[in-house]
């Protein structure tokens, strides 16, 4: 299972490895300084989401805003959980579903503690729609950043008007599937908890602010990369005035930033000795309903077996059309939800839900997701088929 140290591992092997297909002559050093134009606006957006995330979290922004969920729910169980649902889905859309799985999981947890319902009903809610959410915007997975590329810089608008129908249908369906599962554990009523006690409300208005501000400024054309680090500088300069214990090391995501330098310099390698052959021929070709069909299918089986970010890059070459890289997105993103490794941000959500002493057995994890990662990817490529 590739758990954040093993992803480290993973990323350094494979960036030894693409030094000496460098070496060999194998690769290039022109097509590495392409992949690095390409890829370092992206990793650094990735960064500075995260610790804007990270920051924003440790400030109680994401504590309040699931205290006033309850609040607002005045005790309806179903209402505080699709307001639970609202919250993970714009979470996703806005700071990426990393954010969704590690930073909100905790929080709505304790907040069905606190009120005395069922964790399982949030928790589930959560790394669903951390996958199957990151449809919705191009900032709201590091698979769909890389396939604007391939959309020549297409802005969020072109990007909602490629991939909206499929990503509300995803929603859709995942919400449909977690109301049937969890139907017993949505019923009745309780009685709201006190709010979350905040330490520092002026560090909690300012995180909150930026969070306010920055989530817009992600999807008005402007390249993510600048506002994201405008707003994690803003917020490194709040924490070191107000709590400067808390700024470390570990706020950057190195082991993702390292396994997906690898990765994408390894990829690079694969594509000069046949790569795009081999993902042709097991995605075919053309835009028929059952060859965009075939292209998810193979991209949500691709990215259950391996991991979803190396089945995106694996499979990108051949998604040579804008209908096909949607369908090869659709697979990839909102079709992890079988295999634990299937995304990243599945393993992070189980590790956060152990650490707050949630059990959920990875066997009943896997026999849900073979119900519902083929039905929601089913669905949501259909829109592609009408057009």
């Amino acid at each position: 299972m590739m758990d954040p140290v093993k992803l480290v591992l993973v990323g350094s092997f494979l960036i030894l490895a693409s030094a000496a297909a460098v070496m060999a002559g194998v690769l290039p050093l022109d097509e590495v300084a392409v992949i690095a134009e390409r890829v370092w606006p992206i990793l650094v957006f990735v960064v500075a989401v995260t610790v804007v995330a990270e920051l924003a979290s440790i400030a109680g922004v994401f504590d309040v805003a699931a205290g006033a969920l309850a609040r607002l729910s005045r005790g309806r169980t179903i209402a505080l959980w699709l307001l639970v649902v609202t919250l993970a889905t714009a979470s996703t859309a806005f700071l990426s579903l990393d954010t969704t799985a590690v930073l909100l999981t905790p929080v709505v947890v304790a907040v069905a503690r606190a009120n005395g319902l069922s964790p399982l009903p949030f928790a589930f809610a959560t790394v669903w729609l951390a996958n199957t959410a990151s449809l919705v915007l191009p900032v709201s997975n590091l698979t769909n950043l890389l396939a604007v590329h391939r959309l020549g810089g297409a802005d969020a608008g072109a990007f909602i008007g490629l991939l909206g129908p499929s990503a509300a249908i995803a929603v859709g369906v995942t919400v449909a599937l977690l109301l049937v599962v969890h139907r017993r554990d949505l019923r009745g009523r309780f009685l709201p908890a006190a709010p979350p006690l905040i330490s520092d409300r002026l560090q909690l208005r300012i995180a909150s602010l930026v969070v306010v501000v920055l989530a817009p400024l992600l999807v008005v054309g402007v390249e993510p990369w600048i506002p994201a680090t405008a707003g994690a500088i803003v917020l490194l300069a709040l924490f070191a005035w107000r709590s400067p214990r808390v700024l470390r090391f570990s706020l950057v995501p190195w082991s993702l930033l390292v396994f997906a330098i690898g990765l994408f310099v390894a990829v690079g390698a694969l594509e000069q000795v046949g790569l795009r052959t081999i993902a042709a021929a097991m995605t075919g070709t053309g835009e028929s309903p059952l060859a965009l069909w075939q292209m998810s299918g193979v991209g949500m089986l691709t990215a259950n077996a391996v991991n979803n970010l190396p089945a995106y890059v694996a499979l990108e070459g051949a998604a040579d059309t804008p209908r096909r890289l949607a369908a090869l997105l659709i697979g990839v993103n909102a079709g992890p939800l079988i295999t634990p490794w299937a995304s990243l941000a599945t393993l992070l959500w189980h590790q956060r839900l152990t650490a707050v002493g949630v059990h959920v057995p990875w066997r009943t994890y896997v026999l849900w997701g073979l119900v519902a990662a083929p039905l929601t990817v089913a669905a949501a490529v259909v829109p592609l088929t009408v057009r």
